[in-house]
């Protein structure tokens, strides 16, 4: 029978048919009377016997109708039972999606631009500063869709001052809609792009809007090109087989770090895996970093920060140490600091600040780990608020599947 299943539609449908009245049977048993209970399997067992047998088509279609009579006659019909069957498939779907959720893979978010050029937070070009430039349509907007490149426009329909702007509805998902009140009256955006994690991931951080600002009718109040934030699956079941490995990218939970601020105790980060258990980690200066967008770190303004390898426990990583391979990409210099210049979407290493300010050096405390962002100059990390415990990690980076980027797959994720 098992080669006819391939090979013929008949037996593959009797099949079924015989699965589905089982399901039934079971169903109802309890409500049946004994009869009904003894006719249904007597049909059953002559249609899988047919089955067994290699029956030919004929005979198949005949037992087919014998059961069909029989499982009318006693199987008590479901009201709506196309709702009820497809709400039943869906439920499973949702079960084993959650389960494959929970323990395999769970879908992630790149929030920030921490760990760039790596993997990528939202980004954002205003072209109200570029008047010439043009918002793509047909075909190439279609294309910059897949590659995750949204736009954003809005033009004045009436003189008047920014009264408001909400936030997106619904939240989260897929968000409807977001509207700006400029003159009394109410603009939408249809279909407003996530613009990632706040204070910068607003539309009014974005397009430079702020209340009060004046607008006469036919102005163009917002010209914005946002790029979506890498999406990646985290690998949830290898760390229950074995412990995470330095210069893997991490996601773990905040709630245990207690130096962040009160806000971001209830998210996640993802990050690079730096330190272990036990290790002394202090940074080398290889370079002077001139040319960096200027960047505050606990009240201080960074500029021409130093930045260079990390050494750990005395050894000093370097481009040939597993996973740091782009992070210490450049080249190492002669003894002595060095000038390095600033580059949009490079490595430099890490800049040493906080806890791996020169001449500091930090123990990772038993059962935690210490991280790093890749984006060295904008990057909230251990060196803020030192090391987290172990049991905050939920897994690793393992496949970016949007945006359709030269991010896309696996190797994006090391």
């Amino acid at each position: 029978m098992t080669l006819k299943w391939f090979t013929s539609r008949t037996v593959r449908q009797a099949t079924s048919m015989c699965r589905h009245v089982r399901k039934l049977l079971r169903h109802q048993r309890d409500l049946l009377a004994p009869r009904a209970i003894v006719e249904v399997e007597q049909a059953l067992h002559d249609m899988e016997s047919q089955l067994a047998r290699d029956a030919d088509r004929a005979a198949l279609l005949a037992q087919m109708e014998s059961l069909d009579k029989t499982t009318r006659k006693w199987i008590k019909p479901y009201p709506n039972a196309a709702w009820r069957e497809n709400i039943e498939v869906l439920l499973v779907a949702l079960a084993i999606a959650m389960g494959v959720r929970t323990f395999f893979l769970q879908p992630f978010k790149i929030p920030t631009g921490s760990m760039q050029p790596t993997l990528y937070g939202v980004t954002h070009e205003n072209l109200l500063d570029k008047p010439d430039s043009k918002i793509p349509t047909g075909l190439q907007r279609i294309k910059e869709w897949f590659q995750g490149v949204s736009y954003v426009r809005l033009v004045a329909k009436t003189d008047g001052r920014v009264e408001a702007i909400t936030q997106p509805f619904p939240p989260a998902i897929l968000r409807i809609f977001q509207r700006v009140k400029i003159g009394g009256k109410w603009h939408v955006i249809w279909f407003p792009p996530d613009y990632g994690a706040p204070p910068g991931g607003t539309l009014e951080a974005r397009a430079g809007l702020t209340r009060d600002q004046v607008y006469r009718k036919g102005d163009e109040v917002i010209r914005l090109k946002v790029q979506s934030g890498d999406h990646l699956f985290v690998d949830r079941l290898t760390y229950n087989f074995r412990p995470p490995r330095r210069g893997e990218i991490i996601v773990f939970e905040t709630h245990g770090i207690t130096r962040l601020p009160p806000e971001q105790q209830a998210t996640f980060y993802i990050k690079r895996l730096v330190g272990l258990s036990g290790e002394t980690l202090r940074l080398e200066q290889d370079y002077i970093l001139k040319g960096a967008p200027v960047q505050t770190f606990r009240g201080v303004e960074l500029v021409d920060a130093p930045v260079g390898h990390l050494v750990v426990d005395g050894r000093h990583l370097g481009g040939s140490t597993p996973h740091f391979e782009n992070v210490y990409s450049f080249n190492s210099p002669p003894r002595g600091a060095q000038v390095l210049e600033y580059e949009e979407d490079s490595y430099f290493g890490h800049a040493m600040i906080g806890e791996l300010a020169p001449g500091s050096s930090f123990t990772v405390g038993t059962n935690r780990l210490f991280v790093l962002g890749d984006n060295t100059m904008n990057s909230l990390d251990g060196r803020s608020w030192g090391d987290l415990p172990k049991e905050q990690v939920i897994g690793k980076s393992f496949f970016v599947y949007w945006p359709l980027t030269k991010r896309f797959g696996v190797g994006s994720s090391y």
